[in-house]
This record gives structure tokens, C-alpha cells and sequence, in this order.
């Protein structure tokens, strides 16, 4: 079904610029995910560091990122422009990637994530506005889900690289870190000399004032504030991959090996990103949504409680089928329920909300994964996606949104 529905949206039609910046998203996620796949376990293995220190790195990241994003969104909306301050975040993500193989400690690899997570904070809201701003209403669950579906394409190469590099060099770390650096500069220079940033009607505008700003702000309609409430809701159930990875080792998975788990999940996040945007657009995004929850629960049952290595393979997979149906489609309802000229604003809030629900789960998850054994993490993960089913229901489904259909 997913393929006749893709085949509908023909992507020929979806513009130039959402084209480029999943191409940029690709390059920048090669180059991450190439650190992120073996990062948790060079803190453990090479710098001897414990899963509660980990998760509070994670949290630190996030919570950085998290402050920068609401920033960069209403930054902007008061200047009306969004392409330079995408540049800037993108060009932090760069700088940010030889931290890694220069780490001797547990300081510079706090370092490296600060940067990077600066970075991600600044470009992420005024991005994912410049797309809602350059995709056409009939076609915004494409766009967002094609953005998606080119950035996980990365999410398995990065992983891939990293495993035949880790292969060919009898499991050279730093290598590994330093061909990370390649993509990410390739992501900056394409950025740069391939968007033109869509006119619209705040940039015909001109600039907004502070106060302007603020005083439109209560214009975010009541849908928006919903959506936030799911997301914040739905955050709180999913944790950092980092303890997933962590997992791969705990049902015997060599290390080398390890970031094939990625592989497979972000194989299964971008077949499915993309079909699942296109399906958004023709029958509603709400009970893709509910869907994708239930999902993620499912997810953590099987990774907690079936058996050995093909368990956990199965539950990487679903995990990655949660990812592909609700990413975008998130990122979708909020560009559906803020107007063009709080665009950023509202990718902002969303963000912080987002960020904030994300970092509380990764403590918690340290924690119990640190005093309950490995297996309660994802337990507890189950519990909260039943949590969020039942509130996502009472809060959202009486409210008629996200979606109306």
C-alpha cells in the first residue's frame, strides 16, 4: 500500500529547495550518526565512563539544543529570513565534529556535544519553517516526510561507514571520527550555493519588531497548543538511541558490529518516512499518530522480553517503523497549525517542549537502566507510551486535533 501511495505523490513536484535540504540533512546525518554509533560505546569501553554519566551527557546535549532551537525560531521570525541562520547551524555541526577523535577525556567529548548540539539548536526551527514556507499546502506531509526519509538515509549510511571502517582498521575509534569530519563540510558548501530562500509574505514584510513578535504570538491557535501537548506527552515515552546501543552489547552484539543496529532502524525510518507523509496529506495524521505510539510500545515489550539477538533485531525494527510515522508527521501538524509569519516561533516552542519532555526521559531512562537492570528501561518505556495513549486520547482526540480527519 505504501508503494501505490508514494507513487501518487510524485516528487517531481515537491520543490528545489526541500529537495536540497534533505540532501544537507543526508550529508549531516552520515556524518553524525558515523560519532553516534560508537561514541556510547568509546565512553564506556575507551574512557571508562558509566550509563547514569552517558545519559546525563545526553541530557546536557539536549537541554543545550533544546534553549538554542526556541531562540533560533523566534530569531527567525523577527528578521524575516531563515537560509543564513540554517548555514550558521549547519557550519557548528562541522566545527563540532573533530572534538571526537581529539578526546582524551570526558571534558572534550561534553565539549564536542555542546558545539554540535549549539549547532542543531540553531538550524533545526528556522529549516523545518523554510520548509513549511517552500512546500504547497496539499503537499506539506510530503515534504516533511521526503526531508525525513532523505536525512535516515544517512542515519544508515553513517552506521554502515562506521562498521567498515571499525572492520578494515581492528577497531580504530578515532578513524572513524575523523572521516566524520568529510560529509559534514560537504553538507555546509551544498547549502550554501543550493537554496534560495522562498519569498513570503513576512519577508515582503520586512522585519519584525520584538514586541510585534510577542504580541502576535498569542495568535498560535489553540491546535498548536494540543500538538505540543501530544508531542511533550509522546517525548517523555522514547529516550536516546545511545541506550539502545547499549542494549546491542547486553544481548552480545560485537562491538564492531554494533552500529549495523542503526542500519536497520534508520532503513526502516526512511522507507517509511516518506509513504507516511503522503498517506498524512490523503486521510488525516491523527490516527497515524495513535499508531505510531502504539507502536513504540510494542517496541520496548520486544526489545525488554524477547529472546537473544533476533528479539532485539525485531524490536530495532519496530522501533525504526515508530520513527518513520511519527517524525514528520509531527513536524507536519505544527507547520498546519501556525501561520507563515510565526513559522519559526511556533518550530521554536515546539522544539523547547519537545527537548525539555526528551531530556527528562533520558535521566529517567540512566537511571533505571543504572538501579533496575537493563531491561526496565524499556519496560518503562512501554509504560509511558501507555500513558501517552491514554492522555493523547483524552487531551487530543476531545480537542478535534492534531488533524481534523
Amino acid at each position: 500500500m505504501f508503494s501505490q501511495i508514494s507513487l501518487l505523490a510524485r516528487p517531481g513536484q515537491i520543490p528545489a529547495t526541500i529537495w536540497i535540504l534533505g540532501f544537507v540533512s543526508l550529508l549531516m546525518d552520515v556524518s553524525s550518526e558515523m560519532v553516534q554509533t560508537l561514541l556510547p560505546l568509546y565512553m564506556v569501553s575507551g574512557l571508562g565512563l558509566s550509563a547514569v554519566t552517558i545519559g546525563l551527557i545526553e541530557a546536557v546535549a539536549i537541554a543545550t539544543a533544546t534553549a538554542t532551537k526556541l531562540c533560533a525560531g523566534i530569531f527567525s521570525d523577527l528578521i524575516g529570513s531563515r537560509k543564513w541562520l540554517v548555514v550558521v547551524g549547519y557550519g557548528f555541526g562541522a566545527l563540532a565534529k573533530p572534538f571526537f577523535p581529539l578526546a582524551e577525556g570526558l571534558s572534550a567529548i561534553v565539549a564536542g556535544r555542546f558545539v554540535d548540539r549549539v549547532g542543531k539548536g540553531i538550524r533545526s526551527a528556522p529549516r523545518d519553517a523554510l520548509i513549511a514556507d517552500a512546500a504547497p499546502a496539499d503537499k506539506r506531509g510530503a515534504c516533511f516526510g521526503l526531508r525525513k526519509s532523505l536525512d535516515t538515509v544517512g542515519g544508515f549510511v553513517g552506521p554502515l561507514i562506521a562498521v567498515l571502517v571499525m572492520m578494515a582498521s581492528g577497531g580504530d575509534f578515532r578513524l572513524v571520527f575523523w572521516l566524520a569530519v568529510i560529509p559534514a563540510v560537504l553538507a555546509v558548501a551544498m547549502l550554501v550555493a543550493g537554496i534560495r530562500e522562498p519569498e513570503t509574505a513576512q519577508g515582503r514584510d520586512g522585519r519584525q519588531t520584538i514586541i510585534g513578535l510577542l504580541k502576535r504570538s498569542g495568535d498560535l491557535e489553540r491546535g498548536f497548543w494540543l500538538v505540543m501537548a501530544a508531542a511533550a506527552i509522546l517525548m517523555l515515552a522514547r529516550f536516546s538511541e545511545a541506550f539502545l546501543l547499549l542494549q546491542a552489547g547486553a544481548v552480545g552484539i560485537a562491538a564492531s558490529y554494533v552500529p549495523l543496529v542503526l542500519v536497520l532502524m534508520h532503513l526502516v525510518y526512511g522507507l517509511c518516512a516518506y509513504p507516511v507523509g503522503v498517506m498524512s496529506d490523503r486521510i488525516g495524521r491523527r490516527g497515524l499518530l495513535v499508531g505510531s505510539i502504539a507502536v513504540l510500545a510494542v517496541a520496548d515489550l520486544v526489545i525488554a522480553f524477547a529472546p537473544g539477538i533476533a528479539g532485539y533485531v525485531i524490536g530495532i525494527g519496530l522501533w525504526g517503523l515508530h520513527m518513520g510515522m511519527s517524525q514528520g508527521l509531527i513536524a507536519t501538524l505544527v507547520a498546519d497549525h501556525s501561520q507563515e509569519r510565526l513559522r519559526g516561533t511556533a518550530f521554536g516552542v515546539f522544539n523547547l517542549v519537545c527537548g525539555v519532555a526528551l531530556m527528562l526521559g533520558n535521566v529517567m531512562a540512566g537511571l533505571i537502566w543504572e538501579q533496575f537492570g537493563t531491561y526496565m528501561t524499556f519496560v518503562a518505556g512501554a509504560v509511558a507510551c501507555v500513558m501517552a495513549l491514554i492522555l493523547f486520547g483524552v487531551v487530543v482526540m476531545r480537542g478535534r486535533a492534531p488533524g481534523a480527519s
